[in-house]
């Protein structure tokens, strides 16, 4: 949201507005559901702890140099693939619901998508460097807005802000096939696996389903408001 709020140096537009509101709703839902969700599944016991899930998927896929450790926070569950560790959030590991066994699987499939090539995600890890350069600059131009340095007054800086936010952008939408394919890899596994007679597979699914769902609000959020942020280029040029 922070490249949507540095729009406001330049304006309140009616189309900024709509943007901003339009985004910030979509979030809210598909959070608060996402959270309800989760928390309604966490309630479903299973006989496999979270961990346990993630040691058995990569072992029946053939991976033996990752390691399955738990990370402090919630909904922090993540894959690195610099160390070959699938990082569960305190609360997955050690628990044994239909919500645990969805997040671990999921995090799972990216070890998978690693071990494999996955060339979306292969793409995406190219890909952090110049993500990251872009958002650090990012930042440094709203700062710089904040102090009243006149970024958006500024048609050349108006050219880089747009450029190093479509690099944010695409970033976003090339995360979307890593995260539905990652989805799809666990619930493959979970309906083939032995826990299968000891959860809700629809329940698993839905779960997956609304934790994609904040990756589609991003990307789209994100590529509005690039959109905007273009109009505003060619607005200048006119």
């Amino acid at each position: 949201m922070t490249e949507i709020i540095a729009t406001s140096f330049y304006g309140f537009s009616p189309t900024y507005i709509i943007i901003f509101v339009a985004t910030a709703l979509a979030s809210w839902i598909v959070s608060s559901t996402l959270k309800r969700r989760f928390h309604e599944y966490s309630q479903i016991p299973i006989q496999f702890t979270g961990a346990q899930i993630a040691e058995t998927m990569l072992r029946e896929n053939g991976i033996t140099d990752v390691k399955v450790i738990h990370t402090p926070g919630k909904l922090t569950d993540h894959y690195d693939p610099t160390n070959k560790t699938v990082n569960l959030s305190e609360e997955v590991y050690a628990m044994n619901s239909i919500a645990a066994a969805a997040v671990a699987a999921h995090e799972c499939g990216h070890a998978i998508q690693h071990a494999k090539s996955y060339a979306w995600l292969t793409m995406r890890s190219k890909m952090v460097p110049a993500v990251q350069f872009a958002g650090n600059t990012l930042n440094i131009f709203l700062i710089a807005s904040i102090v009243g340095a006149g970024i958006f007054n500024t048609p050349a800086l108006l050219y880089v802000w747009v450029a190093l936010f479509a690099i944010t952008t695409l970033f976003a939408f090339v995360t979307l096939p890593v995260e539905f394919d990652a989805s799809r890899r666990a619930l493959v596994w979970l309906e083939g696996s032995r826990v299968s007679s000891s959860m809700d597979h629809d329940k698993a699914k839905n779960a997956l389903y609304w934790a994609a769902m904040t990756y589609v609000v991003a990307a789209i959020g994100s590529l509005a408001t690039l959109l905007y942020y273009v109009s505003m280029l060619f607005g200048r040029r006119d």
